[in-house]
């Protein structure tokens, strides 16, 4: 299959097999978002199935949820960096298949986990997979388009695909809670014997979740290795031209400021994301209504076990644990709704995005356009998210659509799509702004440093931030859900704030390198 390069002459028609790449490419994007926003919904029961820690044990369950975001991302970025240095020199093509492979049978893998070092294991080897694949993903697709308005086009709708992969995990998600019980019982295999321990619930929802990630890498298993590699890239190593990455390269006079200035504002995009956004499946428990379901259900759930056990002693000890699990499952079911608004606001912004980027002669110009809006109306969303009261404009039922019962538009609804909106974008600028900003030999470990560096490994952690400033008296709210919307309203505010200040500083890409 020969390499499809466009000129900047030639119609804006695709062909066959540019449409082949693009397909693929956006799958690749939506299912790296997949891998990642499995961990906000499923570190909940997750955590009490496997070492009973429950967010009413403050600290241990601080200490583990922060564990289990940060150290993957710690190991992500250093791997991820790696990887960019090996897409440089070993091309975009091969570092991207490895890198499904690693992903996809680490999510599959930590469906089994019978202990939490072995899921803490598991979701960093997924965190790896994923933060190579971006890298070689993006670099590949600047390096296939040659025409400068087919080529943004190209990278701004392939990435809003991956709010796609966030909106399908959560509807998963939902799918799995409501038919885990009618799926095969999940036993530990024979390879993954020496982690020890068993798997004591068979049917939980999380594991399933977790394992749906193998899904949807098989197409691209498949596919991915005979798709042309970039001919840019082909070209300059054939012909011996190709100058070998160098990270230090990344801070020469000529790079220093678009390294640092992109690093710290993927930190800031990351930093708002996973300190605030990805924070909802532990906020949503403080929402009247869902106090209200879950005070029901788990009323109803211990009245049947008293019902079907006549030993007393034996029946409360069945209550307690229904009772945790009912309670985990209203959580997580309302957590994936929050996440399904989020995601399809991310997926408006991701948009929104690619069809404006052509028109903007400023990259600076586009990006300010989410991130004013978003400084404003981000923290006073999660400040009323704090305030926890949700009130119903509009409901329906749609639950002829897969993973959805029925809907309700409501204040706090509307909110998390705008903050979705705000924040989400930003990831789809820089995928269309980071390969412009280093030449060929050195766009994968430029893009790498910023995605990785910046992103995952300082970004991420605000996760853990946020957990662990809630924990804090000084913090208001009366219970650690309010706290937790309120520190995320902060943590939002200051890093929309700082990433405002910092585009002043953010060059704008040289021609040469369009």
């Amino acid at each position: 299959m020969s390499a499809p390069v466009s000129s900047a002459s030639e119609p804006l028609r695709l062909t066959g097999t540019q449409w082949l790449i693009c397909v693929i490419a956006a799958i690749g994007f939506a299912f790296d978002i997949y891998e990642l926003l499995m961990l906000p919904l499923i570190i909940g029961p997750a955590l009490k199935e496997l070492a009973d820690i429950t967010p009413a044990k403050k600290e241990l369950f601080a200490y583990w949820f922060g564990m289990m975001f940060y150290v993957p991302a710690v190991c992500g970025g250093i791997f991820g960096l790696l990887g960019g240095y090996l897409t440089d020199r070993l091309g975009r093509r091969r570092v991207l298949t490895w890198s499904i492979l690693l992903y996809a049978f680490s999510a599959f893998a930590a469906g089994f986990s019978t202990n939490l070092p072995m899921l803490l294991f598991f979701r960093t080897t997924t965190f790896i997979g994923v933060c190579v694949e971006f890298v070689a993903a993006v670099a590949w697709l600047a390096e296939l388009f040659d025409n400068p308005t087919q080529r943004e086009k190209v990278l701004g709708y392939t990435q809003a695909f991956s709010s796609i992969g966030g909106l399908l995990v959560a509807v998963a998600s939902g799918l799995i809670l409501q038919y885990a019980d009618s799926l095969p019982a999940i036993s530990l295999p024979g390879f993954l014997n020496f982690f020890g321990g068993e798997i004591s619930a068979p049917h939980a929802a999380w594991r399933y979740t977790l394992m749906s990630g193998l899904i949807p890498a098989i197409p691209l298993i498949v596919i991915r290795p005979f798709l042309p590699e970039s001919p840019k890239w082909a070209q300059k190593k054939e012909a011996g031209t190709l100058r070998r990455p160098s990270i230090a390269e990344l801070f020469s006079p000529e790079l220093r400021r678009t390294t640092l200035v992109t690093t710290a504002m993927f930190a800031c995009s990351y930093g708002v994301a996973f300190g605030a956004i990805q924070q909802m499946p532990q906020i949503v428990a403080g929402i009247d209504a869902v106090k209200t379901e879950t005070a029901q259900k788990v009323s109803a759930a211990k009245e049947k076990e008293f019902d079907k056990e006549p030993n007393k002693e034996i029946a409360a000890e069945k209550a307690k644990a229904a009772a945790g699990r009912v309670s985990g499952e209203v959580r997580q079911k309302k957590a994936a709704e929050y996440t399904k608004a989020q995601e399809i606001g991310g997926l408006v912004g991701r948009f929104g995005l690619a069809a404006m980027v052509v028109f903007f002669a400023s990259r600076r110009t586009l990006l300010r356009v989410f991130l004013i809006p978003g400084l404003i109306l981000t923290p006073l969303i999660f400040i009323a998210f704090a305030r926890g009261h949700e009130t119903t404009y509009f409901s329906g039922d749609i639950s002829w659509i897969p993973g959805f019962h029925g809907f309700h538009i409501s204040l706090l609804g509307i909110g998390i799509f705008l903050a979705g909106l705000f924040t989400v974008a930003q990831f789809s600028f820089w995928g269309n702004y980071l390969p412009h900003a280093y030449p060929v030999h050195l766009r994968g470990t430029g893009e790498s440093f910023a995605a990785n560096i910046g992103g995952r490994m300082i970004g991420t952690p605000f996760a853990a931030v946020t957990q662990f400033l809630a924990l804090q008296t000084f913090v208001p709210g009366e219970s650690p859900e309010a706290k937790t919307a309120y520190v995320a309203a902060g943590v939002a505010g200051t890093l929309f704030a700082l990433n405002l200040i910092l585009s002043c500083f953010l060059p704008e890409p040289k021609p040469e390198q369009e």
